[in-house]
């Protein structure tokens, strides 16, 4: 599956606020994520990530491990991705640092997560803080097979102009450069 998602930053953070709970119910969720690569930087160069993020919410802890393979939408940065829960969020680490796997960067997001159907498709929209970036961003994305991208990129760009963010706010700045930059 694709995830088609767009991401732009947030100038009025209380009103997309106020007009995503009307849309759904919040799930806060604090996720530390470790991203990593090769020694050699082989992911970076082929636009691929590997993650582990653990997510502690109101529901508890779980651990995901993902998989983004390389764009497939330059503009949007969409990925196929793949992803799977893991029941041991340390051994995930040991074994990825066992099959030669260094973690490049770890930083925490702060999330508001909003499930719902617009424009007939199931949305996640997520309001990010990142405690170490200044301002606020909306990603909002849906999973679909590759031939249909376009059209549900086309439904997301809809959905953040309800919410009052256009084009001129979205970003491809990805929050493991950002934060890399920060710490420089």
């Amino acid at each position: 599956m694709i995830e088609a998602e767009l991401k732009a930053r947030v100038h009025a953070p209380e009103a997309v606020l106020r007009q995503l709970d009307e849309r759904a119910t919040a799930r806060v969720e604090v996720y530390q994520d470790t991203y990593y690569d090769r020694g050699d930087g082989a992911l970076e160069k082929a636009d691929q990530e590997l993650r582990v993020r653990t997510v502690h919410g109101a529901d508890g802890r779980r651990t995901v491990l993902t998989f983004k393979d390389a764009a497939v939408d330059e503009e949007s940065g969409s990925k196929p991705e793949h992803e799977t829960q893991v029941a041991d969020s340390e051994a995930a680490h040991a074994i990825l640092q066992g099959l030669g796997y260094v973690p490049v960067i770890a930083f925490q997001k702060r999330c508001r997560n909003y499930e719902f159907e617009a424009h007939g498709r199931q949305l996640l929209a997520t309001l990010v803080q990142v405690p170490e970036l200044d301002g606020t961003f909306l990603e909002v994305e849906t999973l679909v097979d590759e031939d249909q991208v376009n059209a549900a990129l086309d439904d997301v760009r809809a959905v953040l102009a309800d919410l009052g963010i256009g084009p001129e706010d979205l970003t491809r700045e990805l929050y493991t450069d950002a934060v890399a930059a920060q710490r420089r």
